[in-house]
């Protein structure tokens, strides 16, 4: 706190101390008499005990003894010079211990002054204990500081014991807002003891205090100034601030910049000292609004980067002032002065970075969080980096988080050589302790459940191939981590160019309730061309984005030209880019094979070059096999020569199977594409990589195969290879050694290793579910490995045409079409639900809402809420009944109740047969009015059909009174006046035949003459006769009147219809406004058993109308009118609740369905209190938690050898569907059966709580026992190349399944220890040291180097 001038002799400074607030004055020497230098000097001064300290020598010192580098010497002593130790970083670092922070304390608590407990005059304040986390700052968002650390082991990994830290974003706990209330947190009770307040004698906690005596207030007032306040003072003379002046601390600066007038005095400024101290800093305020010199380039972009929200205009054309989450412009300028925005870079790079590198790296430096959205090798990665260092520059912890793990392994070789870097994944802990950690995603959702104290020191997440939130399976796990990453911690997200980034972005900034910056470019820095291979020509159709139509018509033309003598050749359908042979059998061979292709239609022909069509499978002999072969051959070698011509190697060839990238390497049998030298460091680098493996190991086939490819240039690149051959040919190939790879499309995801062509052998692929067309997004990220930066000028992309050219339309759409959008995989799943149990801070229902399928929903809160409140505030008619109590209410209900049993009998009645057959002319019908005021009465005249729809002419009557009518007199020419026209009586014979006219006996021919709607007006009332369908009628009558339809229809009669509205008005004259209708089981004979109970139900509830008060009320249309209005208010009111509630979740349903299911099992209790059973599911990540947790609960290990155990438990990690069956032990077939019963128990019940799981489905997708044998031998000790003996599936599968096994058998140790069985601990252990070995482990090639 700054120096305070009391007066001329004394100074001292006023600071608070202890939780109560006490006021602490602390003497200040005064220096302001410096005539007489004797007075400064001190009474008496000690001896020096220790030679006069300096700079230099303390500065020394603290070197000496914190910065330097030093071996412990004892351990490092020459006696012990030669061992070895494996020494445990966290276990051994000797932290210098500081005291405990108190888990409670005891403070005041701030009282209304009505509620206050005075004492003698005076008020002393209660106190409450309260958790030392309730008053931390920023504890009630982030909570890294107030929990207490738990040990070492559990750092980086965490506890299930240990709770998560509170995700960033969420509301601020309830604890808070009843410890520090109101006027607790605005000062009010800072400002009560400045002015005078009462001496507080007691501690808290305690019954009695010290008594002091009468202690007397300082006899001086307080003024309190905010700091612009103080400011401004600053202009004034020195005689105005001889008072004591406090400036609060930042705990309470925000609360006086909002609650604090302008100048808040305690008399002590006089009203004429005060206006004139105004007219002062109103004076200075001008002048320094004139003389402000105008903004410089940089002031410009640090205030637009300073502005906090945008403003947006919404639908009704109204400003309002709305947060922008995801800030997009305001970028200009960045990239022209970026060395003098970041003078001093965290990280200095070789290279002229691009725009949008140097605004991401800008804003990393401003602390803020970035999306990048970049093509493929445009430079993202360059983001990654300057996070990394920014984290070494800070002393703080970056975490790089990627989908894949070859992307990890690839990231650790890549970022070793330049940052402190450790590596965590499912099967490998490297230097956990690093500053810059690289991980699967799936490893920091389960550090965030676990609340790993590591999360105290992350400043930076990076998530890397952002868009693989679109993934149907693991998509969710990205949305998981985004939505409980802390408030500390910023993100950086670098995605392949997508089109809804803004969206995505506002989801997440709006979730975590912080800015994300969005940048990116969506220029390629290599430009790509693509063409069309066909018959050893290439055909150019895109070029720079845009699309060549007349590239696509030379290949037609060429493909027409070839197959013009074909019969039934050259039609140029696009059936899904199928491929073909290239004409080297005769072309009348060609087209009797041709309609055996494209019947590759589900996943059994996945092996045998699925969607291709160049294989026949149905063709029966070994010979056409032999020439299918020959001819693939010849099409490969003609592309990879036209491509050698022109210098387009290397080439990636996209296949979408890996047999057929297997198949299309071997069939180039006599290609070679090294030279010596290659062929040198090939032999050297195969030999070093391969040294590591023991010796059956390495004459496995597949790496004898792939050596020998590989010595030719040649490589294969999918799933089923071992992980160490994979590593081999993405070294190689990244060596540019590799002339040709055949791969699959994970090659494209998970490395990083352009090429200068990239080939799609067809543009379909199976997804697991059915062959499809590739989407843009995909081949873009295929496509985009085309082209080297700095090594090529422009990339070729090259899709193979064998059989068909594939439609315009089409590739246009692949090629330059938009990209998948991102969009929300979010799913709920136990373990989830669980980990949120476990916390009550967290609920399910708040990571609901905050997913991003919830997004819009969730956007919308706000303008609800201002609707609700508008609906509330309506105003509602009250009904003023004249018959006493209202009970209109009550009538209303009943109304509407017998108005829905009406239209429900009304619509089986105009459906049902019977009531056709009383649909004749003549029959007295109710239809329904255009305004549903009052209904029409009618009669049928004719009932025609049209099409399938039965159509009926009706003549009505209107309610109203006749106008003018549009008869044939008054076409010919009379405007007559308004009113009821009749014709001059002695006009009348001329007309017709008379008013009573008896019907004609003439026969009609069926038409209908008079213009239809046909408007008139008899008997003093209008009448319209008019077409209807039977949805138009209201109530069939049981009555029937005479009809002419001769006279009506055909002649259009006067007469005629004078006499059919007449009897219409005879049936109204009995008081009844329309007659009785017909009795739907009486008269229709009804006999559904709904329909006639809704008959009486309606009659009930029309005897009941009856005898309510109501019923008979002069105002009863009004009033209905009213309470119609107050119901619909009330519905609206309730919907907009429903809205805003947390049951219109979408999920919703499904996690009441799941809650029931873990209460029916026993996970959690009826107060939803995680028991046993649901922390050993927490442990369960790589298999289904529910099925693990029953087979640990139900002891189906106990009686299994470790080796049986661990085979069983395979089904759970496998994951590949078709595969041969096993050859199992009695033993083992008896526990497979054991647990397949259980998930099909599992599946019903799920079903039964109406989960949408079929059990036979469920258990099929999460057990797969297709490597029970396999596993089960190699953890008896069997060598490699046996087990692959046993089974079809490939090598680099069982690898896969075994390393993810040695995960399961971790996870079901821990359950163990937590149900406290011993015995199934050891036999993990045991299991996982038995198949912990050779091959199937062997060290990443990119972590250990080769």
């Amino acid at each position: 706190m700054d120096r305070i001038q009391a007066s001329n002799e004394l100074a001292f400074r006023v600071g608070f101390s202890g939780h109560s607030g006490h006021l602490r004055v602390e003497p200040l020497y005064t220096v302001e008499d410096r005539s007489d230098p004797i007075k400064s000097l001190p009474d008496f001064i000690l001896p020096p005990a220790f030679p006069r300290e300096t700079p230099e020598s303390i500065k020394e010192h603290i070197e000496e003894k914190y910065l330097s580098v030093g071996l412990d010497a004892d351990e490092f002593s020459p006696a012990k010079v030669g061992r070895q130790w494996d020494f445990d970083w966290f276990g051994m670092a000797k932290i210098p211990l500081e005291p405990s922070l108190p888990r409670s304390v005891v403070i005041p608590v701030w009282e209304v002054p009505y509620r206050r407990q005075m004492k003698q005059g005076k008020w002393e304040p209660n106190s409450v204990q309260v958790d030392v986390s309730e008053l931390m700052l920023g504890s009630q968002d982030s909570g890294p500081l107030p929990r207490m650390a738990g040990p070492a082991k559990d750092f980086v990994r965490g506890s299930i014991n240990n709770r998560p830290f509170r995700p960033g974003g969420l509301e601020d706990s309830q604890s808070l807002e009843r410890i520090l209330p109101d006027g607790a947190s605005n000062g009010e009770w800072v400002q009560e003891m400045l002015n005078g307040g009462p001496v507080q004698v007691v501690p808290p906690s305690f019954k009695q205090g010290v008594d002091f005596g009468e202690l007397k207030a300082y006899p001086s007032s307080w003024n309190i100034y905010t700091d612009q306040d103080q400011r401004s003072f600053a202009s004034s003379s020195e005689e105005k601030l001889n008072e004591l002046s406090v400036q609060f601390d930042d705990l309470f600066k925000k609360a006086w910049e909002e609650e604090v007038p302008e100048i808040e005095k305690d008399g002590h400024l006089s009203e004429a000292e005060s206006v004139e101290l105004d007219a002062e800093v109103n004076e200075a305020s001008g002048l320094s609004s004139v003389q402000e010199p105008d903004l410089s380039v940089l002031d410009e972009i640090l205030l637009v980067d300073s502005k906090g929200s945008t403003s947006i205009l919404d639908g009704g054309g109204q400003q309002q002032q709305k947060e922008a989450w995801a800030v997009s412009g305001g970028s200009e300028g960045i990239a022209d002065h970026f060395y003098e925005l970041v003078p001093d870079m965290a990280l200095d790079f070789p290279f002229e970075l691009d725009n949008f590198q140097k605004e991401a790296i800008y804003y990393l430096e401003k602390g803020e969080s970035v999306f990048v959205a970049a093509h493929t090798s445009a430079g993202k990665t360059v983001v990654a980096e300057y996070a990394f260092a920014l984290a070494s520059k800070h002393c703080t912890r970056a975490v790089y988080t990627a989908p894949i793990k070859t992307i990890s392994n690839q990231k650790y070789r890549d970022f070793s050589g330049k940052f402190d870097v450790g590596l965590l994944t499912g099967d490998v802990s490297l230097r956990p302790e690093a500053s810059c950690l690289i991980m699967t995603t799936e490893i920091l959702r389960s550090m965030l459940y676990r609340g790993a104290d590591i999360i105290r020191d992350i400043e930076w997440v990076i998530f890397d191939e952002v868009h693989y939130v679109n993934d149907v399976e693991r998509g969710v796990v990205w949305e998981e981590v985004i939505i409980m990453l802390p408030r500390h911690i910023n993100i950086v997200l670098l995605s392949a160019t997508v089109p809804n980034t803004v969206e995505f972005v506002d989801w997440i900034g709006r979730t975590k309730l912080k800015k994300i910056r969005v940048t990116g470019t969506t220029k390629r820095p290599v430009p790509l061309e693509h063409c069309l291979f066909y018959s050893g020509v290439f055909y150019q159709i895109c070029e720079n984005e845009t699309f060549i139509p007349e590239g696509l018509k030379t290949a037609k033309d060429a493909f027409k030209k070839k197959n013009s003598s074909s019969v039934g050749g050259g039609s140029g359908s696009y059936a899904g880019f199928s491929a073909g042979r290239d004409g080297v059998r005769s072309q009348k061979q060609e087209n009797h094979n041709r309609g055996k292709q494209n019947k590759h239609s589900g996943p059994k022909n996945s092996g045998n070059f699925s969607g291709s069509g160049w294989v026949n499978h149905n063709n029966g002999g070994s010979q056409n096999n032999w020439g299918s072969r020959r001819s693939e051959a010849s099409i490969w070698l003609s592309l990879i020569n036209k491509l050698s011509k022109k210098s387009l190697l290397p080439v990636v060839i996209f296949c979408f199977s890996k047999n057929r990238c297997d198949k299309s390497a071997d069939a180039l049998t006599g290609t070679d594409l090294t030279t010596s030298s290659e062929k040198s460091e090939i032999r050297i680098f195969c030999d070093r990589a391969f040294s590591r493996l023991k010796g059956s190991d390495r004459s496995l086939p597949q790496i004898v195969r792939v050596q020998s490819l590989l010595r030719r240039g040649i490589g294969v690149h999918h799933a089923g290879l071992l992980p160490i051959v994979k590593e081999v040919v993405e070294m190689l190939f990244c060596r540019g050694v590799i002339k040709v790879l055949f791969s699959t499309e994970t090659f494209a995801m998970g490395v990083n290793a352009p090429a200068r062509t990239v080939v799609f052998d067809t543009l379909r692929k199976f997804d697991g579910r059915e062959f499809r067309q590739l989407l843009p997004g995909e081949y873009t990220q295929m496509g985009g490995r085309a082209g080297r930066r700095g090594l090529d000028k422009i990339g070729t992309v090259v899709v193979m045409c064998r059989d068909e050219i594939p439609e315009e339309k089409d590739l246009k759409h692949v090629i330059v079409g938009s990209a998948t959008r991102l969009e929300s995989q979010f799913r709920l799943t136990y373990i989830m639900i669980l980990h949120l149990l476990r916390v009550e801070e967290l609920k399910v229902e708040d990571m609901l809402k905050r997913s991003f399928a919830e997004f819009h929903a969730q956007k919308k809160l706000p303008e609800q809420q201002q609707l609700l409140m508008r609906k509330l505030a309506q105003p509602i008619k009250a009904i003023e009944c004249i018959k006493g109590e209202p009970s209109i209410e009550e009538y209303y209900e009943m109304y509407s109740e017998a108005e829905k049993y009406n239209n429900q009998i009304t619509e089986a009645i105009r459906q049902s047969h019977c009531a056709q057959q009383f649909l004749t002319h003549g029959r007295v019908v109710v239809v329904k009015s255009e305004s549903a005021q009052d209904h029409l009465l009618g009669a049928i005249v004719k009932a025609t059909t049209s099409g399938s729809n039965k159509q009926y002419i009706v003549l009505v009557l209107k309610p109203d009174v006749p106008s003018t009518t549009q008869t044939p007199l008054e076409k010919k020419g009379g405007n007559f006046p308004q009113g009821y026209f009749m014709v001059p009586k002695s006009k009348r014979g001329l007309e017709d035949d008379g008013y009573f006219a008896a019907p004609t006996s003439r026969k009609g021919s069926g038409a209908i003459n008079i213009e239809l709607p046909h408007h008139g007006a008899a008997a003093g009332v209008s009448y319209e006769v008019r077409a209807i369908d039977s949805k138009e009628l209201l109530c069939i009558c049981k009555q029937k009147i005479k009809i002419d339809q001769v006279r009506l229809l055909e002649d259009g009669s006067s007469a005629a219809f004078s006499t059919t509205v007449q009897q219409l008005l005879d049936l109204k004259s009995g008081g009844n406004k329309y007659p009785q209708a017909v009795d739907p089981v009486k008269d229709l004979k009804l006999k559904d058993m709904e329909l006639v109970e809704a008959w009486y139900k309606w009659n009930s509830l029309r005897e009941k109308m009856e005898t309510n008060k109501c019923h008979d009320c002069i105002k009863l249309e009004e009033h209905l009118k009213l309470a119609k209005e107050i119901k619909r208010h009330k519905e609206e009111v309730n919907a907009l609740k429903f809205q805003m509630s947390d049951e219109a979740l979408q999920q919703m349903p499904d996690f009441q369905g799941r809650i029931d299911v873990l209460k029916e099992i026993g996970c959690i209790d009826e107060d939803l209190v995680v028991q046993i059973k649901g922390r050993v599911a927490c442990e369960m990540n790589s298999g289904e938690e529910l099925i693990c947790t029953e087979c640990l609960f139900e002891n189906q290990l106990d009686d299994l050898e470790p080796e049986e155990a661990v085979a069983i438990m395979s089904a759970f990690v496998f994951q590949q569907k078709n595969t041969s069956e096993p050859s199992l032990t009695p033993e083992l077939s008896e526990a497979k059966q054991r647990l397949y019963n259980t998930a099909i128990r599992l599946g019903e019940l799920q079903a039964h709580f109406k989960l949408q799981i079929d059990p036979v489905e469920y258990a099929r997708e999460n057990l797969k026992f297709g490597l029970v044998e396999v596993v089960y031998e190699w953890a008896k000790g069997t060598p490699f190349a046996d087990i692959c003996e046993l089974t079809d599936v490939p090598e680099g599968m069982i690898v896969r399944t075994i390393v993810r096994l040695d995960e399961t058998c971790r996870e079901f140790r821990n359950a163990a220890a937590i149900m406290g069985n011993s015995a199934l601990y050891k036999k993990m252990e045991t299991a996982s040291n038995a198949i912990k070995r050779d091959i199937v482990f062997a060290a990443s090639l990119y972590i250990t180097g080769v």
